[in-house]
């Protein structure tokens, strides 16, 4: 059996898919591929396929991650081109390979999200982000299952900032980007979470909602400060291509060796 690992997007109006609904496209697409999936056992055999960490309904994404089992051997690229000929624009895979190390799902313990504020000048975003990221602890509430939720919001937030202004961007339309890097706790700490502690702290509220895009997912490297690929395992233990040996002559050759 073979395992696959894919990285998919949500783009566009498809960023309001639910993970359900994602999830019938993607089982479809197989079909439509003739991929050789694995099934699970049972009355109401179903495919062999992990989803790891979904982002929200009505964000978009550029780091979303699966994991598949097949029946026979496919090259991960060709796989990838057959499924997002069957895939609506929008949900796109932008990566596969082989799986050749264990635990996918460990190594997504932080995201990188950018918040775009429409409506809301930089000053002011940046002004919010400096009284959140003083704060030790930024209390919010979410509706849970079992009636509304108080959580610190502060805690898992990694890094938080206002980006310069964009020259693109028209000036008489403020627009305010936020980065933000968070760790992935229990409870989940969202991008909208964020945006409730900083109407809390610094009574920031944009007019309209604001348009969030995850971009990256990965192991959280302390030295760095950054995200890492949750996939770069898998490729670093791919066997190298062997070098033929009429490669080599060729390589090695002096110029004009072939001539009579």
């Amino acid at each position: 059996m073979q395992r696959i690992r894919l990285r998919y997007t949500k783009r566009g109006r498809l960023r309001f898919t639910s993970h359900r609904d994602f999830q019938r496209a993607f089982e479809r697409a197989l079909r439509r591929s003739e991929v050789p999936m694995a099934y699970s056992a049972g009355f109401t055999p179903h495919p062999k396929v992990s989803y790891a960490n979904a982002a929200p309904t009505g964000t978009g994404s550029e780091a979303e991650f699966l994991e598949m089992a097949l029946t026979e051997a496919r090259d991960p690229a060709v796989l990838r081109d057959l499924l997002n000929d069957s895939l609506p624009d929008g949900l796109d895979i932008t990566d596969a390979v082989e799986a050749r190390t264990s635990g996918l799902a460990d190594r997504l313990t932080a995201s990188v999200w950018e918040l775009r504020l429409d409506g809301v000048a930089v000053a002011d975003a940046a002004e919010a982000v400096a009284v959140f990221n003083k704060a030790e602890t930024v209390e919010v509430q979410r509706r849970a299952k079992n009636g509304m939720r108080t959580f610190d919001a502060r805690a898992a937030v990694v890094d938080l900032r206002a980006l310069d202004p964009q020259a693109d961007r028209p000036e008489d339309r403020p627009c305010a980007i936020l980065r933000l890097v968070v760790r992935h706790v229990t409870p989940a700490v969202r991008p909208d979470d964020v945006l409730s502690g900083l109407r809390v702290v610094a009574d920031l509220a944009p007019p309209v909602p604001a348009a969030v895009t995850r971009l990256a997912q990965g192991l959280f490297d302390e030295e760095s400060g950054t995200v890492t690929d949750p996939l770069a395992p898998d490729r670093e233990a791919a066997p190298a291509a062997p070098s033929t040996a009429a490669g080599t002559a060729v390589a090695t050759a002096p110029e004009g060796a072939g001539s009579a």
